[in-house]
């Protein structure tokens, strides 16, 4: 067998396509919910994560640029969730076989470490990817493209420019992930095997990912709102504790969880859907 084909082959390539094709699809699906909740957080009036606030932006932005203008930050997404999505899988994966036994399951410790650092590794290298797609959302920059966005940013800020906000995103993404796994992996053992692996199993995995989902976001939603800040005003905010401070000073608690509703919405379906998605592929190409 070749290099090539023993890369190809191999368990840890296996999951990471599995994972970019999850990414593919909970990404297009939704994209508009993900610039919503940036539009939210932007927004200098204090205003709610609430429905009411959700459907003001929805219909500001159809108005405005129609039915597309939801998809505003699509490429960027595209760039970071894909391989993002990829490269957390598949370093779950080759995790996973370093401390567990095959078809053991994880316990929670296990499962909010290797979920912390799973989507650790996932985005620190998939930072400025991140930076650039919440510019773009925000609807406070305007490029043409990802390569020029990317440039602006470089020439103008430097390589910092690119890294704006990597403490926040870690410190919400990797809990997120962490808990998301320990609450998922915990619920599905406890339903039945005739559930989890027969006819309804699509049905228990997503089901299993959005009360997950629902917990794990919730949980970690005032690091997004520092994040979204952090990334869009650089000059204005160069720590994460000058962040904090203006948050709870210009709207007090509530302002943490600006934009709650269309987060939760999107990372927990984005989540279920991913998680559905990677554990039929994984079936599919036999690695479960």
């Amino acid at each position: 067998m070749s290099f090539i084909d023993t890369i190809v082959l191999s368990p840890v390539m296996k999951s990471f396509v599995a994972g970019s094709v999850s990414g593919t699809c909970s990404t297009i699906l939704f994209q508009p919910l993900d610039l919503v909740k940036t539009r939210l957080q932007t927004r200098s009036i204090p205003i709610s994560g609430s429905p009411d606030g959700m459907m003001a932006i929805f219909e500001q932005v159809v108005r405005r640029d129609n039915i597309l203008g939801l998809w505003r930050g699509m490429m960027p997404s595209m760039y970071r969730c894909v391989p993002g999505v990829g490269l957390y899988f598949s370093s779950l994966h080759s995790l996973k076989s370093a401390v567990c036994e095959e078809g053991q399951p994880l316990g929670p410790v296990q499962a909010v470490l290797l979920g912390a650092t799973a989507r650790t590794i996932s985005g620190v290298t998939m930072i400025p990817m991140t930076v650039v797609k919440t510019r773009y959302e925000s609807g406070v920059y305007v490029y043409s493209g990802v390569a020029e966005a990317v440039r602006t940013i470089y020439n103008k800020e430097g390589a910092r420019g690119l890294t704006c906000g990597l403490l926040p995103t870690l410190l919400r993404d990797a809990p997120f992930s962490g808990l998301y796994l320990m609450f998922y992996t915990q619920i599905k053992i406890n339903i039945p095997e005739e559930y989890r692996e027969g006819p309804l199993s699509s049905a228990c995995h997503f089901s299993t990912g959005v009360i997950s989902g629902l917990l794990a976001s919730t949980i970690t939603q005032p690091f997004d709102v520092v994040k979204t800040k952090m990334q869009l005003y650089p000059d204005k905010f160069n720590s994460l504790l000058g962040v904090v401070m203006y948050v709870q000073r210009k709207y007090g608690y509530r302002g943490y969880f600006k934009g709650l509703v269309p987060r939760m919405l999107r990372r927990t379906l984005m989540a279920a859907m991913a998680w559905t998605v990677y554990e039929n592929m994984m079936k599919t190409l036999k690695l479960k």
